[in-house]
């Protein structure tokens, strides 16, 4: 079996067209991302914020709802004061 000839030429020009579609990619998606950097950036701000303020249970505005719900029965306050001597 006779094994083709490769001439250094012809890899040279795979190298060379490999290169080429590799910066062909690298400056379109860079591009992108330039062009497009404020939305992305916004998007990461309301995705870290909906994470912070979602584990919370907050309200409607994203502000934490604290109040005990309205039915729930208070505990009593006790009559003599925090429990801290007086001298």
């Amino acid at each position: 079996m006779k094994c083709p000839k490769i001439s250094f030429n012809s890899i040279a020009n795979v190298i060379s067209i490999a290169s080429g579609v590799s910066l062909a990619g690298i400056i379109g998606v860079g591009s992108y991302v330039y062009l497009n950097k404020d939305a992305i950036i916004d998007d990461i701000k309301d995705a870290a914020i909906e994470s912070v303020v979602g584990g919370m249970g907050g309200g409607a505005l994203g502000v934490p709802d604290l109040a005990p719900p309205a039915d729930s029965a208070s505990a009593p306050v006790p009559s003599g004061g925090l429990g801290v001597p007086t001298f």
